[in-house]
């Protein structure tokens, strides 16, 4: 069963990764919302604290790469073949991981064994150990069978790809796809995570490497009644 799993494709919809994310060890203080537009006016509707901003995108053309600098700070993994469609997942991982100093995963999950089983690993390690994680699998299968749409039944069908935002401690906004060539730091001065991610989309759209069918999310924290 292990070898076979296919990691199938998730819906970019925020129930679907609450959900997905809790039972992987979320606590229920934070949940994952969608940022309806990414001008100023939406942006402000968004709850408060943002510790990440997930991304699905249709690329259009690769985004450059050469000259950015790569931190080894935080928790980066690679995407390997295996995993082509778990990009979703592992953008989750990213939000989650490099953020556990505000978001106080649950001793015991799962993402809690995997975040402790990889700390000391290097990126691909992690995903070899992603691939063959049971415990992970079944909630994986679980939550890609949710959502509002029916799930992609080939590689033709998947067309987007997930990749996370989060903003470190010395203030610097980095793009964590599995898919690069490691944990990039796109802004080194940025003074609001979102607003920075925000920035960045709407460049790259305008210059062409996004479609305009990107879907944004935010891990936020449960605002208080």
């Amino acid at each position: 069963m292990t070898d076979a799993f296919n990691w199938p494709p998730l819906e970019s919809n925020p129930d679907v990764f609450t959900s997905y994310l809790r039972d992987l060890g979320l606590p229920s203080d934070w949940f994952v919302s969608e940022v309806f537009g990414l001008d100023e006016d939406c942006l402000g509707f968004v709850p408060r604290p943002v510790a990440a901003v997930i991304v699905t995108f249709e690329s259009l053309k690769k985004t450059p790469t050469d000259g950015i600098p790569v931190t080894t700070d935080g928790y980066y993994m690679k995407q390997t073949p295996k995993l082509d469609y778990a990009c979703g997942v592992i953008a989750c991982i990213h939000a989650v991981l490099n953020n556990t100093d505000a978001v106080q995963i649950h001793d015991g999950s799962i993402l809690s064994k995997f975040a402790a089983a990889t700390k000391d690993q290097t990126p691909e390690a992690r995903a070899l150990m992603l691939e063959t994680m049971r415990e992970f699998q079944e909630v994986h299968k679980h939550h890609a069978n949710e959502g509002q749409t029916d799930q992609a039944s080939s590689g033709d069908d998947v067309k987007h790809h997930f990749i996370a935002f989060v903003k470190n401690s010395r203030g610097q906004l980095i793009e964590l796809d599995g898919m690069k060539k490691g944990a990039l730091i796109v802004d080194d001065a940025c003074s609001d995570l979102l607003q920075g991610a925000a920035s960045l989309l709407q460049a790259r759209v305008a210059e062409g490497y996004y479609s305009e069918s990107l879907a944004v999310l935010t891990l936020s924290k449960v605002p208080l009644d």
